[in-house]
């Protein structure tokens, strides 16, 4: 990377979940970045309210997992349930999953946030924060983007100019609105209240995440971590919020749970809708929209800040390899092949559970979602991990090949005898892994010069029944890495940064073309 006349290589414009998410990862890579925020202060309302181990993977590749997980909660299932008391679904959440973690998470939003503005902070050599700035103008040529900026507490103006820019400002996102993209969708006429509360003592089922089906009063009843617990109820015609501008008048809404003030104690409420949106494109030249800036969904599958934190996660591993002249700028351009179809997914899903919690379906339709005779019951879409349909893979992305599946972390074992989770022992960079091979005597002369081009490691994966060959195998002692990629005839697969399958010997090892 060369100086030039850049203040910095990327701006981040924006500093909730997404745009800290942005910072961690291009911190740890050593990208130089400069993020602007409005409010010093983090927005004191829990709006998100869980995390799934995919994107506490993602945390864990910038080594601020285990700080995340210190404070949340295992969510031990999701039920829907009547208020007559029919339950009639149930998900229950392992407690390790094949990703090393637990399935699913409570999170208590503000503290995480600080959590990961922290690990940023681990970056200041690399990574500036300026709070207090309000970004007023954005413009773009063939080498950059210039950024107005007005100090919100003395007006005054300043220009920052970077490589590129990451619009992490949003649903009502001003710069997505300045480079006039539009944002398609509709937003759900229905307002909700949200109301927050502090535990002081335990009631049934507490622990059970609850889904109230009911075409009147549908609810979410969740407990968050840290001793706080939520719920989420629509107004009904003739309601506004002055209707529930009090916690007096909450107390009406929390009483048909059974919920008492010797239960809880009312922290806080808000009103909001329910989105279902896409910004028609999500790269305008060198500016990215990002997160709720480039899609919202509704809140149902809890996966609205995970997608933008998992976006931001998809291009800054992307930016840093073009920063640094292993990749082309046309990489760029994957970010949004790659992630909209699990931004798709989530927001169809989450659609979807509402129609069932609100009971929206016809017979024919819960008919058709009932367990077949004598069929095993599907994987349960809350825990289907994502996978890559188009981007920057080599080779067929069907489900019968391997490439650009999102690859399991179990615990494995180095020569030396270390027992450690997959992606501690193989680092964060790319990996080529090979079935009781090395990868290097299976690549051409000019397939390995691509890859250690771009800084890869190449590990053999020994079935436990074997022994190591070389300093750098890997045992597989658990027998997941080994099956899983027989399963798919894979001898050798090499693995982006982000644990997807970029190609596979089965499908050609060549480095994939953006």
């Amino acid at each position: 990377m060369t100086e030039q006349a850049f203040d910095t290589e990327v701006a981040i414009i924006g500093y909730g979940p997404s745009g800290v998410a942005a910072a961690n990862s291009l911190g740890s890579r050593g990208v130089r970045a400069i993020a602007f925020e409005r409010n010093k202060d983090i927005y004191g309302r829990a709006r998100a309210v869980t995390m799934n181990d995919v994107t506490l993977r993602s945390f864990q590749s910038v080594g601020i997992a285990d700080a995340l997980v210190a404070d949340m909660d295992e969510t031990y299932a999701l039920r829907t349930k009547t208020y007559s008391g029919e339950e009639f679904n149930r998900v229950v959440f392992p407690r390790r999953g094949p990703l090393g973690y637990a399935t699913s998470y409570s999170i208590y939003q503000p503290v995480m946030e600080q959590t990961m503005r922290d690990g940023a902070a681990r970056h200041a050599d690399h990574v500036e924060v300026r709070y207090g700035i309000e970004v007023t103008t954005i413009e773009q040529d063939a080498n950059g983007v210039t950024i107005t900026l007005k100090d919100i507490a003395s007006g005054e103006l300043s220009t920052v100019r970077a490589r590129y820019a990451l619009a992490c400002d949003g649903g009502s996102s001003g710069v997505r609105e300045q480079l006039g993209i539009e944002l398609l969708g509709d937003t759900l006429e229905t307002r909700w209240v949200i109301i927050d509360a502090f535990v002081k003592r335990w009631w049934p089922d507490r622990h059970v995440l609850t889904f109230w089906s009911d075409k009147l009063r549908p609810a979410v009843d969740i407990a968050l971590s840290l001793g706080t617990h939520r719920w989420e109820l629509p107004l009904q015609p003739g309601e506004d919020e002055s209707s529930f501008d009090t916690h007096e008048k909450l107390w009406a809404l929390l009483e048909s749970f059974g919920v008492s003030r010797e239960d809880v104690e009312l922290h806080q409420h808000a009103f909001y809708y329910h989105h279902v949106r896409r910004a028609e494109r999500w790269r305008e030249g060198r500016i990215f929209l990002i997160g709720d800036a480039a899609h919202l969904m509704p809140p149902w599958a809890g996966q609205g800040m995970q997608s933008g934190i998992r976006d931001s996660f998809n291009l800054c591993w992307k930016l840093a390899e073009v920063l640094y002249g292993r990749m082309p700028d046309a990489v760029l351009s994957t970010y949004e092949p790659e992630r909209w179809p699990d931004v798709e997914r989530y927001t169809r899903l989450s659609f979807e559970l509402g129609r069932i919690v609100k009971q929206e379906l016809s017979e024919e339709e819960m008919a058709a979602m009932a367990p077949k005779p004598g069929e095993a019951p599907p994987e349960p879409p809350l825990l289907v991990h994502p996978k890559l349909v188009a981007g920057w893979v080599r080779g067929d992305t069907g489900d019968d090949s391997i490439v650009g599946k999102y690859i399991p972390q179990p615990r494995m074992i180095t020569t030396n005898g270390k027992i450690l989770l997959l992606d501690v022992a193989i680092g964060n960079g790319f990996t080529l892994l090979g079935d009781n091979v090395d990868p290097r005597d299976v690549l051409s002369e000019s397939q390995r010069a691509a890859w250690d081009a771009l800084g890869a490691t190449c590990r053999a994966v020994r079935s436990p029944e074997n022994g190591s060959e070389g300093v750098d195998d890997l045992i597989d002692f658990e027998q997941v890495i080994v099956p899983w990629m027989r399963r798919y005839g894979a001898k050798v697969i090499a693995l982006r940064p982000d644990r997807f399958v970029a190609a596979s010997d089965t499908g050609g090892l060549d480095l994939p073309t953006a």
